[in-house]
């Protein structure tokens, strides 16, 4: 699945437009690489996203065309969350 859709889908970022600007502006890591919107992602990828002055890193557990706002957490699992001076 894509990078941007799986941010949308998974509720990591709300909108898949957001999610595309973020990785353009190479703000996204995929196991230590910056990714693209395109760049594929699969279960047990690592993400590093930095959002202003937050960075969070998550794993992917699962990948879903689709989901439900209650289950989109099962998707991802956060492993660490810091400020960006850190």
């Amino acid at each position: 699945m894509r990078l941007d859709k799986f941010l949308k889908v998974s509720r990591l970022i709300k909108r898949r437009s957001i999610a595309k600007e973020i990785c353009d502006k190479g703000r996204i890591e995929v196991n230590g690489n910056k990714a693209k919107a395109g760049t594929n992602v699969k279960a047990g990828d690592e993400l590093v996203i930095s959002f202003g002055h937050k960075k969070v890193t998550a794993r992917v557990e699962e990948i879903k065309e689709t989901t439900k706002k209650e289950e989109a957490s099962n998707m991802f699992t956060i492993l660490k969350e810091e400020a960006a001076g850190e």
